[in-house]
């Protein structure tokens, strides 16, 4: 298994689009994937699951992920929080 910890710094947090961006991004790879938020886990290639878990901005999140390509899929997650989401 491959973790890391990151902040989302997007104004909105995790809402519609970069839920959207994030769990089509983690669906790219064939690890399963889960993102860590307080005391919820919930499956990063799943839209809903991200949208329920209520990430607001300036929350720190672990995104974890265990397979053939974890370390590609949790640093490819990170990058993409850390910029934002393209925003």
């Amino acid at each position: 298994m491959y973790k890391k910890e990151v902040m989302v710094t997007n104004q909105t947090g995790l809402h519609a689009r970069p839920a959207s961006e994030f769990s089509r991004t983690a669906a790219s790879f064939k690890s399963d994937i889960q993102i860590e938020y307080g005391e919820k886990r919930v499956n990063a290639k799943s839209i809903i699951g991200l949208l329920s878990a209520g990430i607001s901005f300036g929350s720190k999140i672990v995104i974890s992920a265990e397979g053939e390509d974890e370390q590609q899929a949790v640093e490819a997650l990170k990058d993409l929080v850390k910029t934002n989401f393209g925003e």
